[in-house]
């Protein structure tokens, strides 16, 4: 109990002393600046006979024909069963402002029944966006993230071997029609959308660039005007701004986890006055059953006598302890603490202490 009141107490103290300052690019998203997602069907080849069984993947087979005939192979009427192909699924994510022939990473997946993609190569394949359009052509070595063995009774595996990436594999073919410079507004969306946290925002940029600019439109969303600030373009403006330091204001909030029994407080929960008694039950069921056996040449049968023994413990446990309102997080921790129990019962204490009204905050359990 000790050590994780220590542990959590280092973990937090700092936030209390210093308040946190983070910068506006990892508070907002930036209207317009965003990437894409694509997805490919494709095939991996030169597997060591770990690919799909093209009986149970009959779409493996239709794909390795029609690649063939591409190359001008006429493979018709023809009954193959290779080992080393199997069917895959490649998706990659377009960066934003990502131009023509640049390099982008790609993830290779298994649709079928092949145990293994180690060793193997991902042929040409188009990855297409949302609008059906194909954006990246992908190719290269396959690099699985597990490896698997087996003889001829056993198998192991270690990890996902019919997953893997191949790094820089996919080249961009096609840019996305966007014209940032072209913008005369912009909107910076709050990936933790807060009122208090959207006007400061809006009063450090009006601060920075020395005039009225930018305009809080909601708790989530601040409109910026381009063509005020009397920059070049919508790039000039945020190479200025993006880097302004904020102080952010978040909701109160407890989070636990009670596989593990970590709980993580905010500085900002309060817990007003409350009394909490606590204790543990143990039930204890044992089963002692008896053979009585007759006497010696007696007339009479064996039988099965059931003893069962039931006891209830119950522990003593905390009694009823107040815990005074805390002001800080540290009064909290410490009022918690006197309650002298394990995490994992701090975790049921907490959820009934917010039952009662008495934990201002939200309360998340994992």
């Amino acid at each position: 109990m000790l050590r994780f009141s220590a542990l959590l107490l280092a973990l937090l103290l700092p936030t209390m002393v210093n308040a946190s300052s983070v910068r506006l690019k990892d508070l907002v998203e930036f209207d317009g600046v965003r990437g894409n997602d694509l997805v490919g069907y494709g095939l991996v080849v030169g597997l060591n006979g770990t690919g799909d069984g093209l009986r149970n993947s009959p779409f493996t087979e239709e794909m390795m024909v029609n690649i063939l005939e591409r190359l001008g192979v006429n493979v018709g009427g023809e009954e193959f069963r290779p080992k080393n192909v199997a069917a895959v699924l490649v998706t990659a994510a377009l960066p934003a402002f990502s131009r023509t022939g640049s390099k982008v990473d790609v993830t290779v997946s298994a649709i079928g029944d092949a145990k293994s993609l180690l060793g193997g190569t991902l042929i040409m394949t188009p990855l297409n966006a949302a609008d059906g359009d194909v954006y990246v052509v992908a190719q290269g070595t396959v690099i699985a993230g597990g490896i698997a063995a087996e003889g001829e009774a056993a198998r192991v595996v270690h990890g996902v071997p019919t997953a893997g990436i191949v790094p820089a594999g996919g080249r961009v073919e096609r840019e996305v029609d966007f014209e940032f410079s072209q913008l005369s507004s912009l909107r910076m969306a709050l990936r933790t959308p807060d009122f208090t946290t959207a006007e400061k925002i809006e009063l450090a940029i009006n601060s920075t660039l020395g005039r009225s600019v930018a305009l809080m439109l909601d708790a989530g969303t601040v409109e910026l005007d381009v063509d005020a600030t009397g920059l070049r373009s919508a790039a000039h403006v945020l190479s200025r701004i993006e880097n302004i330091v904020i102080e952010p204001e978040r909701r109160a909030r407890v989070v636990v986890d009670q596989r593990s029994g970590t709980i993580v407080m905010d500085e900002n929960v309060r817990i007003s006055r409350v009394a909490v008694a606590q204790g543990n039950l143990t039930l204890t069921i044992e089963e002692a059953p008896v053979v009585v056996q007759p006497n010696p040449f007696s007339e009479g049968e064996t039988v099965v006598v059931p003893r069962t023994a039931a006891a209830i413990d119950e522990e003593p446990g905390i009694g009823l302890a107040e815990i005074s309102p805390g002001t800080t997080l540290k009064d909290v921790i410490s009022g918690l603490n006197a309650l002298g129990v394990t995490p994992l019962d701090m975790i049921d204490i907490l959820k009934s202490i917010k039952a009662a009204g008495a934990l201002h905050a939200e309360f998340i359990v994992q």
